[in-house]
């Protein structure tokens, strides 16, 4: 099968890494209209450069769509002109109503889903196994300032969405109720469903990267790493007493056994997967507008 992918920063660099890598894919074109950098990363992979949009669509099956966000409608709307398979990095689109729009114009004759990394993180798929009526749940999302950043979106919409795709589709079902406060650049949310409370934050602003999910249940408390991709299991203490002075606890801790993976592989390859077989693919269209639905209203919280 040969791909494409349009637009070469940061993430779609990427993208032509991992697709030149897999067995399942033949050539892989690429187009930017930064012919300078299109030029580098088809050195480095050994991709195709075409000159314009057309012509990708011409030569490829599938394509990945990593344009910055403010492009995906227009790029995406070419696309499906033509039936090509599209993969659109996340959000899906700047907006709910241009989401709204793309998904009325898709055709039931291809395969389009959108990247949300972290739904392919090995850890998301043990915690969702393990959780079953949780009491508390936290996620934490916080970054050092980065010059990757285009001034288009606010923290909310570019790094917690990560954590609200988890939440609406793998954690929970159904929406939570809503208490927000933040900035551009710093932001935390307070969700509830039913017992659960749920506590979100996210940062462009601190001295350490964080990726983390903690959850307490009445049987065990979890603690997750989106970096390390390592999951612990705290059963509750069998023994209590005070030595010195002081409250100690024994707690029977579990290391759980996760099969480490790159999460762009595995959505890649899942991609490609799901158009052979001609069924969905994981992350649909219309979640990827309830992720960006989220996004806004808790966005318009946050307004003074």
């Amino acid at each position: 099968m040969d791909v494409g992918v349009i637009g070469t920063g940061q993430m779609g660099k990427n993208h032509v890494r991992v697709y030149s890598e897999l067995k399942e894919v033949g050539d892989v074109y690429i187009y930017d209209m930064q012919k300078d950098a299109a030029q580098q990363v088809s050195k480095e992979y050994g991709a195709f450069v075409v000159s314009d949009l057309r012509e990708l669509i011409h030569e490829v099956d599938a394509v990945s769509v990593c344009v910055p966000t403010p492009y995906h409608f227009s790029t995406v709307w070419e696309l499906l002109k033509k039936d090509t398979h599209i993969l659109i990095e996340k959000p899906i689109c700047q907006r709910s109503e241009e989401a709204k729009k793309l998904i009325e114009l898709i055709s039931r004759d291809i395969i389009i889903g959108v990247g949300h990394i972290e739904r392919f993180n090995p850890i998301v798929s043990e915690i969702k196994n393990m959780i079953k009526e949780p009491l508390f749940v936290e996620l934490k999302r916080h970054n050092p300032t980065s010059t990757r950043l285009s001034g288009t979106s606010n923290v909310v919409e570019d790094l917690m969405i990560h954590d609200i795709d988890i939440i609406l589709h793998s954690l929970f079902s159904g929406t939570p109720s809503i208490h927000a406060m933040g900035t551009e650049d710093v932001a935390s949310v307070q969700m509830r469903y039913d017992q659960s409370i749920i506590q979100v934050s996210a940062s462009r602003k601190s001295s350490k990267k964080i990726r983390m999910i903690h959850i307490e249940q009445e049987d065990m408390t979890i603690e997750g790493d989106f970096m390390t991709q390592e999951v612990y299991v705290y059963r509750k203490p069998g023994k209590y007493n005070v030595e010195n002075e002081r409250y100690v606890q024994e707690n029977i801790v579990e290391k759980v056994q996760v099969a480490k993976k790159e999460p762009l592989r595995a959505e890649l390859q899942t991609f490609l997967s799901c158009i052979k077989i001609n069924t969905p693919f994981p992350v649909t269209p219309v979640q990827a507008l309830e992720n960006i639905e989220m996004c806004e209203i808790i966005t318009n919280q946050m307004q003074p």
